[in-house]
């Protein structure tokens, strides 16, 4: 089916489950046409109920040689928004005093260094002066708010990623709005039934900021409501 001219699209990276799946589900439902990536090929997905509208691709974004492929796969798409939301929650109840190199590794590679490098391959994919690059950080990221020592990995991992895309956007030619979000505590996997708020609730939110923020050629720290957070 082809794309209609006024038909925004987005690229979700890490669509499988939670915060990814929902905020594919929810533009779907908003009209956008969506290329959604998983880590392994689903044998079944809530997303195929949006057949003709969405495309499902394969990538680990920890793999060089399937970026390498999918990179090659989309070379010729240009979307509205490139949504980086891959991510971990690593190791869980450790510290600095007690973390397996091999665990940070892996914390920082997926939860930093990946998203970034991917971004670095994904620029030319984003629509200039209107375009939005998006990476899925957490306020836990935030140096100056985050004082209560939670989850020290995970958070470092965050902050990590935010400084790292600050760097890419200072060095970044292209004219493109970049946005640092954080989702809210929501009840995923990962945030836990405890939360906050329910995925529906942020990725509602969320939504809302792509579509405010579209053209503002600006890199922000958001949380969910389009609220500022310090960096």
């Amino acid at each position: 089916m082809a794309k209609s001219e006024a038909e925004k699209t987005a690229l979700i990276v890490g669509a499988s489950r939670g915060l990814g799946l929902g905020l594919a589900t929810e533009l779907l439902e908003r009209g956008w046409r969506v290329t959604a990536t998983v880590r392994s090929a689903p044998k079944t997905s809530a997303l195929l109920d949006y057949h003709g509208r969405v495309t499902l691709d394969t990538v680990d974004i920890n793999n060089p040689a399937m970026v390498d492929a999918f990179v090659t796969r989309v070379k010729d798409e240009v979307f509205d928004v490139v949504f980086i939301n891959a991510g971990i929650g690593g190791p869980m109840g450790k510290t600095a005093a007690d973390v397996t190199v091999d665990e940070m590794t892996h914390l920082f590679m997926t939860n930093a260094i990946s998203p970034v490098k991917l971004a670095y391959r994904l620029l030319g994919n984003v629509k200039p002066e209107t375009g939005i690059l998006a990476f899925m950080s957490s306020v836990l990221g935030s140096v100056e708010r985050n004082t209560h020592g939670m989850a020290p990995l995970y958070s470092a991992s965050k902050a990590a990623l935010n400084q790292l895309t600050r760097g890419f956007v200072a060095h970044m030619a292209e004219k493109i709005t970049v946005l640092t979000l954080h989702p809210g505590w929501v009840k995923t996997d990962m945030g836990g039934p405890h939360a906050d708020i329910d995925v529906p609730t942020s990725v509602k939110g969320l939504a809302d900021v792509l579509e405010v923020k579209a053209g503002s050629l600006k890199h922000e720290y958001l949380d969910y409501r389009g609220e500022t957070i310090p960096w």
